[in-house]
């Protein structure tokens, strides 16, 4: 009797066993085959996976650009994003037809994740190049003669970040003023063209000093290829602007701002103040006015972008509604 127990009961749990084994065989050929359909669908023409939003942050030197990417060094782990820096090793802030080739293509293929790409390089667009992608572009940028004070004497003494790096003139004590009244290198107007051809693009016309074709090519750039363009002077808003349109990257900014009091990170060690006759020399030539110009004119966007992004966030809805559709819905 107790064998024919022991018999009925281990037919039993064998019996279950094989059903487990089958039934497990069974839905991995079911994955396996919506993995298929899936592959397929998207291989199909017109039927493509959607594409994970892409920024592209091409920063211009010495306009705050680091404190700006503590927030998303700070927020990409929480917020399921990936951050990447390009550095360009060759010719300085522009990439190679070649390289934005292959840049594009590498931005389309690690498309499957969210990912916020900086450095410091001029703007190009990928679909100029035979790619199909569209990332989304910011940048910041600063009153053109402060941001080159800053350089200089960034050159000279570091930030208060980096205390030990050897800077490039290092042990110079030069102070801009006497920079300008020698008329050395360094200061020389020409330094100011820099915010301009980073957003007009890497064709020689853009990095040639004073090109009012560059101006216009910088300007229709700004309204056309970038979501919003911040200023160093106005950081915290631009974040807060940033949090509301990019909530996919900036999610939680204001509040680390806030908390961390991280506004600015970096700061240059040593920086003097101009004359007034060093100031009025340098803006009266047609290179600073023109990078003024382009300043202002995205100091104005900004504002515009600011207000309203600002309004609706406070008012918490959207400022259109639909009308007179059809046809209508019959429910």
């Amino acid at each position: 009797m107790l064998m024919m127990t022991s018999y009925k009961l281990l037919t039993i749990v064998i019996t279950v066993l094989l059903l487990f084994s089958t039934s497990c065989l069974y839905l991995k050929y079911q994955i396996n085959a919506i993995s298929r359909k899936i592959t397929n669908y998207q291989a199909v023409p017109g039927h493509q996976a959607p594409q994970q939003p892409i920024v592209i942050y091409n920063r211009v030197p010495k306009t705050g650009s680091t404190s700006l990417m503590n927030v998303p060094y700070e927020l990409y782990a929480r917020n399921n994003f990936r951050v990447v820096q390009l550095h360009v090793t060759q010719y300085k802030h522009i990439l190679t037809l070649a390289d934005q080739m292959h840049f594009a293509e590498n931005i389309s293929s690690w498309s499957s994740t969210p990912t916020f790409y900086h450095g410091h390089f001029a703007y190009f667009d990928p679909r100029k190049v035979g790619v199909d992608v569209t990332p989304v572009y910011i940048n910041l940028v600063r009153k053109p003669l402060d941001r080159l004070v800053s350089h200089y004497y960034f050159l000279r003494y570091g930030d208060d970040v980096l205390v030990n790096k050897v800077r490039a003139k290092e042990g110079d004590t030069t102070t801009f003023d006497d920079c300008v009244e020698k008329g050395q290198p360094d200061c020389d107007p020409g330094k100011l063209w820099l915010q301009i051809p980073f957003f007009c693009g890497s064709a020689p016309q853009c990095w040639d000093p004073g090109s009012e074709w560059a101006l216009a090519q910088a300007k229709y750039n700004l309204v056309n290829k970038y979501l919003v363009v911040g200023v160093t002077e106005e950081l915290d808003s631009f974040v807060e602007v940033l949090e509301e349109l990019i909530p996919q990257f900036f999610t939680g900014a204001k509040n680390f701002l806030e908390q961390s009091g991280k506004s600015h990170i970096k700061r240059t060690r040593h920086k003097d103040e101009i004359s007034g006759e060093t100031s009025r020399k340098m803006k009266s030539n047609k290179i600073w006015k023109l990078e003024n110009e382009f300043y202002k004119f995205a100091l104005k966007n900004f504002h515009s972008v600011k207000t309203t992004t600002l309004e609706q966030k406070k008012m918490k809805t959207h400022f259109y509604n639909y009308e007179k559709v059809r046809p209508k819905n019959k429910d």
